[in-house]
């Protein structure tokens, strides 16, 4: 501990004095050009950027494009692809975390972008300029996205993110934005980086080897790239914040490892003999422990429970992968060229999303977990006198033989290969290019699972009857079977490890021809360009088919699997109409088809580039965009869900229950929510609008301002659950609440009746059971706001050079519609139940000498919703620092210190939800520190 503290310390000194001899040797170096950040100018020379494919100078175009280079990454401190895309301050969604729980059960490992908080289905992710295969499961269960954490950070050359609407360049997703990742692609002799990585509170240590090497001979060029990583876990229980129930701000509850209860889920009381017996599991940490207010008269209820059973989860999961990349050409002649680009990666992640546990789930799928035990329970001991007992386990990792026996479990392969040819002709006038890409993602996720029936017949025994009076099932259940910790061998014999292996995969033919001289117009010649492509999309859940039936407990997942196929054909068009303006105009035209249906749409963008000065520049861009229905929407197979609702009809009906809604005893109860696919969705759409200023009135300094608005309509979302219920209660009753009349035979009706499932028969004869939804197209939500850049470089004689580079995004207005007839939410307010910030922003301050620099990069987040939504909690900070020394022009080291003040989730004294912090936003991982030793032979100097 005292030794990384010195590091820390060590490092800082040197970054924020450095050494009196170093600066009085550094010589005055030239200006340097405007910052690849902020993407407003690059070197002289005609490139394809991203938003069109028009050959142009970089940054010159009417869509503001932000770039992060290589030297970015290692400045700033970004130790991975996740960790760029935080940085980036138009990603301003809330996305999951290696926390997550709903990333660990539906999407384990997979990481996301989401510009502009519209959703990561809605941020179209590429790599070197093509599309890559989806993350085979979906988010939250729900849509497709792009995962991003298996993207080498050691091999990328550029990130690029272009803001708005993009479909008329790119076709379907590009409605918040594009972000390419450029992998390295140019021939520069051999280089090899090693990075290691600790924190400073233990766990979590890292080892990282990147290897590139090119080479040019004869006709032939290529470069290959390779890298390794080892990320050890980082557990919760090494962070005092995380590691007890005791650090919950709400008030400390150990967990309910032993639980007996009656139907009202009030204590039936173990005795303190009991869990003394228990004593030794969980680490030593299980007791006899109370809850207030929890037995049958209001007092303390009594249970067997642990404090610090709750820190047994991963807040960084371990990860071993290996990823290649090569891009390959051979020269033809002087106009053609074959290329093939390549990239491909292996990854084994394992992460702990909490202990197991059970309850008993009845035939019938029923998982209140209620039972009739007359043998072993008094009428007394319970508030009904019912003798309806409920029990809870969870396992501890005394019983599962160590925590790793817990672990989900993710292997994953992807690959993408790209052949094709490229060139000139026409006098070189004309470039064209053709290819071939074939992408696919493909997993085995393994998740550790309760199985039903044995654990059911292991606690309870064999179902003897059914109760008459309540309709539960009867069992001869000795509660010694529930208070008596299980062998290793035992937790294996009612557990199993519940298989998936999901694939996804895209590919697509595309050509394009373009050129910088269709014909002369005032202000310079026009550029054309025109593209044409075709392919096929599609998914495979390949789920475990056990887990689509009532086999596991708190588990009926849903199948999924289908293709799309798809061609478009675009244009584009840059007219110099004067020496100052500059036009810009695209349109494309997509077709799909699938499942038997198919739509067509236009999409088109209207740019405007205007240079009143040679210092000022005013640009505007104005598309459209789209989002073709998303597979798993359209092809999910039916699977349940386990929601709470509201049932209205009884509510209403009831003589006995109350008028406010919110006081019925048929308010918030458990229900099961039967989902599938729906065939006939539309596509999403959106229109956005980018208008801005760009002033350089010195060399050293420059800056931009650019408004955005992208407003999106035809949303996909599930249907309503309780608008379906007030619909179901309205037609059974024949008027709404407030005595309108309701037709029952009417179209709405008739379909809220076929979806809304009622007991029949027994003790829950006429209650809500279930629901059955599909995926509409029904919401609406526009968000807009401005980005700021600006970059200042100050060199100096003897003292170096120093820059400083700032971006900002302020969001003023992000508002949702879900349904017609609802009011429009700002996802901004505290009570919205949307967790995004106002505002983000990133500033880097960069001290160059001779052979050693230094950066300090701080980050802001803005205020967030409290978890009790009904305030906000304050602004973060985090900062790291990194500092490089150049022993030659081809040995480097560099060091990084992140989270400099190591500096804790912000506190939320309402969080009452593990950890206790937003982990949407913040982790505890604590200081953190890297160093990295960089070799080049051959090439350029470092």
């Amino acid at each position: 501990m005292r030794t990384r503290k010195g590091i820390a310390i060590a490092l800082a000194g040197a970054s924020a004095w450095a050494l009196p001899g170093m600066a009085s040797a550094q010589t005055m170096t030239s200006e340097q050009s405007l910052p690849a950040a902020t993407d407003d100018t690059a070197p002289e020379g005609e490139v394809v950027v991203l938003g069109s494919r028009i050959p142009r100078v970089s940054g010159d175009g009417p869509a503001p494009v932000t770039t992060i280079t290589a030297e970015d990454i290692l400045r700033n401190g970004y130790q991975s692809v996740p960790d760029v895309l935080r940085a980036i301050t138009q990603n301003g969604g809330e996305t999951q975390s290696q926390q997550s729980a709903s990333g660990a059960d539906f999407t384990p490992g997979a990481q996301q972008v989401d510009l502009r908080g519209l959703g990561p289905n809605h941020t179209l992710v590429l790599v070197n300029g093509r599309r890559i295969a989806d993350f085979p499961l979906p988010f939250n269960g729900n849509s497709n996205f792009t995962d991003i954490s298996n993207i080498p950070v050691g091999l990328i050359e550029r990130v690029e993110i272009l803001s708005g609407s993009a479909s008329a360049i790119y076709g379907s997703d590009a409605i918040s934005g594009v972000v390419n990742f450029q992998l390295k692609s140019k021939p520069d002799g051999t280089r090899i980086d090693y990075r290691y990585g600790t924190t400073e509170h233990g766990g979590g240590s890292s080892h990282r080897l990147s290897v590139t090497t090119g080479w040019e001979t004869g006709g032939f060029h290529g470069v290959l790239g390779i890298e390794a990583l080892d990320q050890k876990p980082l557990w919760a229980y090494d962070r005092k914040i995380q590691d007890s129930t005791q650090d919950d701000p709400t008030g400390p509850l150990a967990r309910r490892t032993f639980l007996r209860a009656d139907e009202y889920l009030y204590y039936i009381d173990p005795g303190k003999a009991t869990c003394d017996r228990l004593s030794g599991l969980n680490g030593g940490s299980t007791y006899y422990a109370m809850r207030p207010g929890r037995d049958t008269i209001d007092g303390d209820g009594y249970f067997c429970g642990s404090d610090t059973s709750i820190g047994y989860g991963t807040i960084q999961s371990k990860r071993r992968s290996i990823s290649a990349y090569g891009s390959m050409g051979y020269t033809l002649n002087d106009q053609a060229e074959l290329f093939l680009d390549f990239q491909a990666s292996y990854s084994k992640l394992s992460l702990f999303r909490d202990v197991l546990d059970w309850y008993y789930v009845a035939p019938d799928g029923n998982e209140e977990g209620t039972f009739f035990n007359p043998n072993h329970l008094s009428p007394d001991q319970t508030y009904s006198g019912l003798q309806l007992d409920n029990w809870t386990r969870q396992f501890t990792p005394e019983e599962m033989g160590g925590l790793n026996a817990g672990m989900t479990r993710n292997r994953s392969t992807t690959f993408n290969v790209t052949p094709g040819i490229k060139g000139r002709f026409a006098d070189n006038k004309w470039g064209y290019e053709f290819s071939v890409n074939h992408a696919e993602y493909q997993s085995r996720v393994s998740f550790p699972q309760v199985v039903i029936d044995k654990a059911n017949a292991f606690f309870l025994g064999p179902q003897v009857g059914v109760d008459p009076e309540t309709g539960y099932a009867e069992f001869d259940a000795d509660p010694t079977r529930l208070y008596t910790p299980l062998t290793p061998g035992e937790y294996r014999s009612i557990t199993a490890n519940s298989i998936y292996r999901p694939k996804s995969w895209v590919t697509n033919v595309a050509t394009t021809v373009n050129t910088t001289e269709l014909f002369r117009l005032p202000g310079g010649a026009a550029g054309f360009a025109f593209t044409a492509e075709a392919g096929s999309q599609g998914y495979n859940l390949r789920p475990d088919p056990l887990a689509l039936t009532q086999y596991y407990v708190g588990l009926v997942d849903s199948d999924g699997r289908g293709k799309r196929s798809h061609w478009g054909t675009g244009g584009e068009l840059r007219l110099p109409v004067l020496s100052f303006v500059e036009l810009d105009l695209a349109g494309r035209y997509d077709h799909y088809s699938f499942a038997g249906n198919g739509f067509g749409k236009f999409t088109y963008n209207l740019g405007a580039v205007v240079r009143p000065t040679s210092t000022l520049v005013l640009r505007s861009a104005y598309g459209t965009g789209f989002r073709a229905p998303d597979l798993n929407y359209v092809f999910r197979g039916p699977g349940n869900t386990h929601p709470s609702a509201t049932d209205y009809y009884l509510c209403r009906t009831d003589p006995d229950q109350p008028e406010e809604i919110s006081d019925c005893d048929y308010a918030d109860e458990g229900i099961v929510s039967h989902r599938s696919g729906n065939r006939n969705l539309k596509p999403e759409t959106s229109k956005s609008l980018n208008a801005g200023v760009m002033w350089q009135p010195r060399r050293w300094f420059d800056m931009s301002v650019d408004y955005f608005r992208v407003a999106m309509k035809n949303q996909v979302l599930d249907m309503s659950i309780d608008n379906l219920l007030r619909d179901e209660a309205d037609c059974r009753i024949g008027q709404t609440a407030a005595g309108s009349p309701v037709d029952g035979n009417s179209p709405t009706c008739l379909d809220a009746l076929a979806r809304v499932e009622r007991y029949s028969g027994g003790a829950l004869d006429g209650q809500l059971q279930g629901v059955y939804i599909n995926p509409i197209n029904v919401a609406e939500e526009t968000t807009d706001g401005i980005d700021v850049a600006a970059h200042i470089r100050v060199p100096t004689a003897q003292a170096g050079n120093f820059s400083l580079r700032v971006n900002y995004t302020y969001v003023f207005n992000h508002t949702i519609r879900q349904y017609p007839g609802d009011p429009k939410i700002s996802k901004l307010d505290y009570d919205s139940d949307y967790d995004i910030p106002r505002d983000k922003g990133t500033a880097s301050l960069t001290w160059d000498l001779e052979r050693f620099s230094t950066t300090l990069t701080g980050q802001r987040l803005g205020k967030l919703p409290n978890y009790d939504q009904d305030a906000y909690i304050k602004a973060s900070y985090l900062f790291n620092l990194s500092a490089q020394y150049s022993f030659t022009d081809r040995l480097r080291l560099s060091g990084t210190i992140n989270n400099l003040f190591d500096q804790d989730p912000i506190k939320d004294p309402t969080y009452g939800a593990y950890p206790y912090y937003d982990i949407s936003w913040f982790d505890s991982v604590g200081r953190s520190f890297y160093a990295q030793l960089t070799y080049k032979m051959g090439g350029a100097k470092l």
